[in-house]
């Protein structure tokens, strides 16, 4: 039986992904300082076990004030290294790639927790305040993100863009595979791509090529700070509502970035205004998989696809149909932290559970043989 495309490796520069289950950053809101924890250790290292290929971390913030909120993960200070080593150590000892994600929140910062009243911090974070946020024009991202933030003076740019060369220093340090940049869901880089919240009458507004600037000056300074032989990765929103960034804009964008030396295109989609999950679309099975392929197409650049993917079927359809490099798992990841094994099931190509840790292999195996006694004696 030919191996699916799922289970086999992707060589990106000098790294090699085992198989081409990801699991996609999902902020946890459970750090303290915005460093790693036992939390992040047993939340990430389940779906190493899982034997996901790439393992992301939630988004990790390049200074302070980029947080979305104050129990977000950091990459901002050098202190916070070890805790990152940790895990990427553990992730590493059971065969995945450790990843990281890191980003600049802009006006969607200082904000509660998702799951905390829009107008106020949780219990949790007792006797912190807000913070100012800032963007590339003051325009609030309305609900959750009322705050209305400052527009960025090309200093203070110059100054983030450099925070995200430092960060990306600090995410090799730690030992990190695969680094990504969050350029979607309305956080910083995405305001300044889109016409909607980037009202900038300078160098870094107006036109697609304005608009591009700074984001391509982060990447630009990511690229250079991030070891020539480890994978860099950005995640995009192909479109972002009527009138904004849309799917010719992500292809323009991804042909800049691919030049620049960035190597996958996570491409999802919406988010510019409200909370990261608002989205443009109506959700379906696999409802962004189009955009990773039109960018896939257009710019000649691996993709991966995000988005109500389920199951090893799906996944594989859309790796053999060429729409996508690698398949992002989120949510169903955390019902299921060993989809990729289950995957493999479906998919027929570990029938006796042999891609499983013996330690749990080899008890699933006994248990497997068992069943049919057991329920030939129940009947």
């Amino acid at each position: 039986m030919q191996r699916p495309l799922l289970f086999t490796p992707l060589k990106m520069r000098g790294v090699v992904a085992p198989n081409r289950a990801v699991v996609s950053p999902m902020v946890q809101y459970r750090a303290v300082d915005g460093k790693v924890n036992d939390y992040h250790l047993v939340h990430l290292g389940k779906f190493a076990l899982g034997k996901f290929g790439i393992v992301f971390t939630e988004n990790c913030a390049v200074v302070p004030e980029g947080r979305v909120t104050q129990g977000d993960l950091g990459l901002w200070d050098d202190s916070q290294i070890e805790g990152h080593k940790r895990l990427t150590r553990f992730l590493q000892q059971e065969g995945a790639l450790a990843a990281t994600q890191i980003t600049h929140a802009g006006r969607k910062a200082s904000s509660p927790r998702q799951f905390d009243k829009p107008d106020e911090f949780g219990p949790k974070d007792a006797g912190w305040q807000r913070w100012q946020v800032y963007g590339p024009s003051a325009l609030s991202a309305g609900e959750r993100y009322s705050a209305t933030p400052v527009a960025l003076d090309v200093p203070q740019m110059d100054a983030i863009v450099k925070k995200f060369g430092e960060a990306a220093r600090r995410a090799d340090a730690a030992g990190y595979d695969v680094i990504e940049i969050h350029g979607a869901h309305g956080y910083l880089l995405a305001q300044f791509l889109s016409p909607i919240s980037n009202k900038r009458n300078d160098q870094y507004g107006g036109d697609r090529a304005g608009r591009m600037r700074f984001p391509l000056a982060a990447a630009k300074a990511v690229r250079t700070n991030w070891p020539e032989h480890k994978p860099m990765f950005i995640r995009v929103s192909a479109v972002d509502g009527a009138g904004g960034w849309d799917v010719d804009d992500t292809i323009a964008y991804a042909k800049e970035l691919k030049a620049l030396g960035i190597d996958v295109v996570d491409t999802s989609s919406g988010g510019l205004t409200g909370l990261s999950t608002a989205l443009p679309v109506k959700r379906a099975l696999g409802f962004q998989v189009p955009f990773a392929a039109a960018v896939k197409r257009g710019a000649d650049i691996p993709t991966m696809a995000v988005g109500l993917i389920l199951d090893g079927p799906q996944a594989e359809a859309i790796l053999q149909a060429g729409d996508a490099d690698l398949i992002a798992i989120g949510r169903q990841a955390l019902y299921d932290p060993f989809w990729a094994l289950h995957a493999a099931q479906e998919l027929g190509c570990d029938p006796n559970f042999d891609l499983w840790n013996p330690e749990y292999g080899w008890w699933l195996d006994k248990r497997k043989n068992n069943l049919p006694d057991v329920k030939k004696a129940k009947a």
